[in-house]
């Protein structure tokens, strides 16, 4: 019998062949027999065999049944042990240990904690609570149920305690992320000599995620090396992770050089994971390629993490490459995938916008991640109009609107200027419990202020928590985009002594408001003093706003030497920002220069050619002008227009310069041209009257008025608004002339 049970557990062929075997001895009656061939069968996941022979048995015991709930459970099939479970108690079947051990194990698994309470409430009738089977498989329950104070006081009344009893609590903690109680029992197992394994250290490496951890970290992987498990595969993998996550990849690569025989896929998704994290795209690449080389099949893991890698124009190629691959092992149906392929789209450029929408439109399921990125897309890349329809798109299909959602349609609403309908957003949000989320203040924040209404952004702000940054950044930028810089700066000097912690926005809110107030030597301290006095390293976007706070003041030079000083290259949006200075401090030899150099490295960017026309045009320099616009003409590049917009009963029209899209074009052309012939009406004989005394006409700026043929001109002040006009006759010719 020894021989036939070890036979079983090699194959389902050596199964079936020992199942005959039984059969031709006359063996297959015997229920020790029965009980192996059916823990064969469901060792192999052959359930259908496994409950033939139980069928056929004319003698069962518990071992029988307790086989088939063991096989239940490992298939997955939760709903069918709980009903073999109960047919074996209303069979009056003897339960045991293992009886309750199997059925507790697939409620854990499945998260049904009222079943689990009706099997602790039969632990307790049958007198099983000493049992240390089914008591830490009662523990082990409310511990992956969220009830660790009912998996502790079970822990305290048993009477027998072994590891599995203890690594359940301690995984219980480590779910809800309790750090002290996690230890505790660590010391606590210690003290009383329990056997520590990879159940017990492999959870605790989970919370070491924090810089702060790395000492720990090091101490646990002490332990780890001690009690010999560090080729143990589990406690490999989250050592890899947890050096990755506490800031030292140099650790966590040495991890996983030491032990090649120890790695699974699991292994490189963790190493991929440090890399990605670790901003070391290209490390990621070279381990993806040798994954890959070594026969190993990627999974969606696999894929979601390199494809996150790939992002703006140096990793375009590679993101292509990615998604042809994706194509070719037949995964683009896969929903993370696809979420992974229309980030990296929406990452990389705005051009790549129909290729997220492609992909978007031709998956078959859909979850709130492909929505909510698709509508971030429209939102980031100015795509208003289409991020609200996506928004009202979502709510007819019964999408779930979490804060993501809310956070990008309030942005899109921003943007233009809606308020009746960033309202009503704003109303969404509270009756679903959003108000408060830091995300959807902030936006809210930024939409009011965007309106103009600084006070309602203000009383967002008030409402919300104030525990991170993300809220203290949006308030700032509104009182400074509304040139309040000071209350800006007093906001910061609050969230200083509230010990909120500051990040990379709140520097870049803080340069703002001392730009546009002209705080010029305060923005340059807080510049020099970050990294020293905050811990925050200048990027990009503070030197860029250093440059344009210098430019707003006149202070060129320093602004160039700023730029010249940076210990990274600077970028377009740097090099732009200093070509505006320039234009504002009338240096024309520099912003040529600056001008050549973004003209080369970004060829299709339409900004550059008209800020250098507009420098140009300030100095009359009209050859240089001709030579920018033919430029432009010889490179294909087009001045995007400038829309305006209004919202009307919640609808929003849009217009440009001689814009006749709009359906109502024609009308609206018409009811300007009345309107302005009553206004030259009813002003005509107020300025014949005055026309004598205030001779002094602005610069003659004779315009159509909007392309009517009635003969009626226009004479415009310098700024371009509409001035009184007095109309003479002249050769037959109806002129307008302005006055001041």
């Amino acid at each position: 019998m020894r021989a036939l049970h070890l036979i079983i557990e090699t194959s389902l062929a050596k199964v079936g062949v020992s199942h005959c075997q039984a059969i031709k001895l006359g063996t297959i009656g015997d229920i020790y027999t029965n009980n192996i061939l059916i823990s064969g069968y469901t060792k192999c996941r052959e359930l259908c065999c496994a409950l033939k022979v139980f069928d056929e048995m004319s003698q069962r015991d518990t071992v029988s049944w307790n086989s088939v709930i063991a096989g239940y459970i490992n298939c997955g099939s939760y709903d069918s042990a709980w009903e073999f479970f109960k047919s074996m108690k209303r069979n009056g079947v003897a339960l045991d240990g293992y009886s309750f051990g199997s059925i507790l194990k697939g409620i854990a698994s499945d998260m049904r904690l009222f079943l689990g309470q009706q099997v602790h409430s039969d632990i307790v009738k049958m007198d099983y609570q000493g049992n240390v089977y089914a008591e830490s498989a009662l523990l082990d329950m409310y511990a992956k149920c969220g009830r660790v104070e009912d998996a502790m006081k079970v822990f305290e009344g048993m009477p027998e305690r072994n590891s599995v009893s203890w690594n359940a609590l301690i995984a219980g903690y480590v779910d809800l992320g309790d750090r002290v109680n996690s230890f505790r029992l660590l010391n606590c197992m210690k003290r009383e000599h329990m056997s520590l394994d990879d159940g017990t250290f492999a959870p605790l490496l989970t919370l070491l995620d924090d810089p702060v951890f790395y000492k720990l970290t090091l101490q646990l992987h002490g332990a780890v090396l001690k009690h010999g498990l560090a080729h143990c595969n589990t406690v490999y993998n989250a050592t890899i992770t947890a050096y990755s996550e506490c800031g030292s990849i140099q650790d966590a690569k040495r991890v996983f050089d030491s032990c090649p025989f120890a790695r699974d896929l699991v292994t490189w998704n963790a190493m991929l994971a440090a890399y990605i994290v670790h901003e070391q795209e290209t490390n990621a690449f070279i381990l993806f390629l040798k994954l890959r080389e070594l026969g190993l099949t990627p999974d969606l893991y696999t894929y979601t993490s390199i494809i996150s890698a790939c992002s703006g124009k140096p990793q375009e190629r590679q993101g292509k490459s990615l998604h042809a691959l994706v194509l070719k092992a037949g995964l683009e149906q896969s929903t993370p995938i696809s979420n992974s392929l229309i980030a990296m789209y929406l990452r990389s450029n705005s051009i790549y916008m129909e290729e997220a929408l492609l992909i978007f439109s031709s998956m078959n399921v859909k979850d709130r991640v492909s929505w909510n990125s698709i509508l971030t897309g429209f939102s980031q890349y100015g795509l208003s109009e289409n991020a609200v329809k996506l928004f009202q798109e979502m709510r007819l299909n019964y999408e779930e609107i979490d804060h993501y959602a809310f956070s990008a349609v309030l942005r899109s609403c921003a943007d233009m200027a809606t308020l009746q309908l960033g309202q009503q957003v704003h109303v969404m949000s509270i009756k679903s419990g959003f108000e408060t989320n830091e995300y959807v203040t902030s936006s809210l924040i930024f939409m009011y202020s965007k309106c103009g209404f600084i006070e309602d952004a203000r009383c967002c702000f008030e409402v919300t928590r104030k525990d991170s940054s993300v809220s203290w950044n949006s308030i700032m930028f509104g009182y400074a985009q509304h040139g309040q810089g000071q209350v800006a700066l007093e906001f910061f000097r609050l969230m200083k002594d509230e010990n909120v912690k500051m990040d990379h926005i709140t520097f870049v809110a803080v340069l703002t408001a001392c730009s546009h107030i002209g705080l010029v030597d305060e923005g340059k301290k807080f510049l020099q003093c970050m990294e020293s006095d905050y811990g925050i390293p200048p990027r990009m976007e503070h030197y860029a706003c250093a440059v344009d706070l210098f430019g707003r003041a006149g202070r060129l030079q320093e602004a160039k030497a700023l730029v010249e000083a940076m210990p990274f290259q600077p970028d377009a949006m740097v090099w732009k920002t200093l070509l505006g200075a320039c234009r504002i401090c009338g240096d024309i030899e520099l912003a040529s220069e600056v001008a050549s150099y973004l003209l080369e490295s970004d060829p299709g960017e339409h900004c550059t050619y008209v800020l250098l026309s507009d420098i140009y045009g300030h100095f009359r320099r009209w050859d240089e002008i001709a030579t920018v616009k033919r430029l432009m003409r010889e490179r294909g590049v087009k001045k995007i227009p400038g829309w305006s917009w209004i919202e009307l009963k919640n609808e929003i029209h849009s217009f440009n310069a001689e814009d006749h899209s709009h359906p109502c074009s024609q009308e609206i052309f018409n009811l300007l041209v009345t309107l302005l012939d009553e206004i030259t009406i009813l002003e005509a004989g107020f300025l014949a009257a005055n026309f004598r005394e205030n001779s002094m006409l602005l610069s003659m700026r004779f315009f159509p008025l909007f392309g009517s043929s009635s003969g009626h001109w226009l004479i415009c002040k310098s700024d371009y608004s509409i001035s009184p006009v007095l109309e003479v006759q002249v050769q037959d010719q109806t002129l307008a002339f302005a006055y001041t």
